[in-house]
């Protein structure tokens, strides 16, 4: 295993990536990408064991239900490059067992990945969501066949790859970019029927990031996201070579779904998980807030609250059935129901909005508004900032002045957009998680209810 120290090493290895216009030499000393990999760091020293054979806690495969809520619990308090790293391990396996009966010798190469992937202790990014061009087109339809990633040329030792994609979370801080088909393909899709694994520097890959991190002088007004943030990756092959023992999947279209939808189970369990403890979060600064206003009494905003609280426990509720009710693969590998798994990661993401909505009206405009931590520092103002953001002897103006910096950081600024937006579309969005939750849930299992509920059994259809 790597330490943290090693790891910030590991990634001067002449990856191209690029930040605001400029090419980043080293993102380890980058002055603000610098603060993902120290984050990614610290999870390296803290799952470092000595060892030839050693395997950090965070990667263990969990066999039980046991094992499984273990892993959850353990991956909410891990840096996001860590935990990504653990889905992609987890993706690899469901799918190398949903692919196994058909391809063999690739369900064979997936396991062998993934054992030497745990024993270099590398951080996997996920590569997912295509550029896709014309959305009402299909792959082999668009105009430029770069739209989605595909094989452009295949050797006898392996395959040409080119195209891009997109939204991939601290892809420059990581090893390996695992490289999946975004959707299900069809007959004469073959060339976009390609999952691989391909380094971060490998020649051709080209990384472009964004992120929401302030850029502002003080960083003590933004108090989640000037601690940590997530760049977003635009990692574009141009031309990538990559070798037959990295190639997981290839023009086999009728298999191309089984990673996506492997992906998406994991990371909605991932995605489920945060938003547990976010909408936890979220009614935390609620009550707070209505406190310091000394409105915590008041009916309408007590009714706010109590249903961020019913939204907060369906979503807890979610997360343990989803848990609880795990299943075992051929491996002996515990992964969650997908039912309960998608109905919760729906929910969470689609009454999102109403959360915020309910925090904002219960806040107040100071959200916005509240002055910075230098103004009240300010011996002209801050005297006075303080004697009226107070509301009363027990609510001080810098105690009030700071939870609304906390409620806009998280809610109403940069990161609170990046929230909004990934809360819907990580994972794959609301309309696919409708879509696996019809076809996880028991509908003639309700049908024969129904029926026999109104005392019409004999219109029950039986198998």
């Amino acid at each position: 295993m790597m330490t943290g120290d090693q790891y910030r090493a590991s990634l001067d290895d002449g990856r191209e990536t690029y930040f605001e216009g400029r090419r980043v030499d080293n993102v380890a000393t980058d002055p603000i990408l610098k603060i993902t990999v120290d984050s990614a760091a610290a999870g390296y020293d803290r799952f470092y064991k000595p060892g030839d054979d050693a395997v950090g806690d965070f990667m263990a495969v969990p066999g039980s239900v046991a094992e499984l809520r273990e892993q959850v619990e353990l991956h909410e308090t891990v840096d996001l490059l860590t935990h990504v790293t653990y889905a992609s391990i987890m993706t690899l396996l469901t799918a190398a067992d949903r692919i196994e009966a058909q391809l063999p010798d690739n369900a064979a190469r997936i396991r062998a990945y993934v054992k030497d992937a745990q024993r270099r202790d590398v951080r996997i990014t996920q590569c997912i969501t295509d550029a896709k061009g014309d959305r009402s087109r299909k792959p082999s339809q668009q105009d430029d066949p770069d739209a989605y990633v595909r094989v452009v040329e295949r050797r006898t030792d392996g395959v040409v790859i080119r195209g891009a994609k997109l939204h991939i979370s601290a892809a420059s801080m990581g090893h390996e970019l695992m490289t999946i088909p975004t959707k299900a393909m069809r007959a004469g899709e073959e060339d976009y029927s390609i999952a691989a694994m391909v380094p971060v520097n490998a020649p051709g890959v080209k990384i472009v990031n964004t992120t929401y991190y302030p850029r502002h002088e003080d960083v003590r007004d933004f108090p989640v996201s000037g601690r940590q943030h997530t760049p977003e990756g635009f990692v574009i092959f141009d031309d990538v070579f990559v070798p037959n023992e990295r190639v997981f999947l290839d023009g086999v279209p009728e298999l191309a779904a089984v990673f996506a939808h492997s992906l998406g189970l994991w990371e909605r369990l991932g995605g489920l998980a945060s938003m547990a403890s976010g909408y936890d979060r979220l009614v935390g600064f609620a009550q707070l807030i209505s406190e310091a206003n000394g409105l915590e009494r008041t009916a309408h905003v007590r009714e706010k609250i109590s249903e961020m609280m019913i939204n907060a426990s369906l979503i807890r509720a979610s997360l343990e059935a989803a848990i609880s009710n795990c299943k075992i693969t051929s491996d002996g590998a515990a992964f969650p129901d997908e039912l309960y798994t998608n109905v919760g990661k729906y929910h969470g993401a689609a009454n999102y909005s109403t959360m915020v909505r309910h925090l904002h009206d219960i806040a107040g405009g100071s959200v916005l508004t509240a002055p910075s931590m230098a103004d009240l520092e300010n011996t002209e103002t801050g005297h006075l900032i303080r004697k009226y953001m107070g509301t009363r002897q027990d609510v001080d103006g810098v105690y009030r002045t700071k939870l609304f910096h906390a409620i806009r950081d998280t809610t109403a600024d940069a990161l609170g957009g990046w929230s909004a937006v990934t809360n819907i579309q990580a994972g794959g969005g609301l309309y696919a998680q409708r879509i696996v939750s019809r076809m996880h849930y028991d509908l003639e299992r309700a049908k024969r209810m129904a029926l026999e509920h109104a005392h019409m059994s004999e219109y029950a259809v039986t198998d």
